[in-house]
């Protein structure tokens, strides 16, 4: 199973592969510079670890980890 952006640990970065979701959620996280080739990083989290944090595109983007089970990564060191 490929990972996804949920089980990225804070400071890991990843290349995001593909958005699971329904197009209208997809094209708003597009939107935001999640685009498959994007590399994204893991930068924190609120208190009880949710919602997470993530760099994309010079930009900080909190994501639920909900949504974030749903864009897949190809993990990078």
């Amino acid at each position: 199973m490929a990972p996804t952006l949920a089980d990225l640990a804070l400071g890991a970065a990843g290349v995001l592969r593909a958005l699971d979701l329904a197009p209208t959620h997809a094209r708003y996280l597009m939107e935001l510079g999640f685009l498959p080739g994007a590399r994204i990083i893991a930068v924190g989290a609120a208190p009880g670890g949710d919602p997470r944090v993530y760099r994309v595109d010079g930009a900080d983007v909190a994501l639920r980890r909900e949504t974030a089970r749903h864009l897949v990564l190809d993990v990078t060191p």
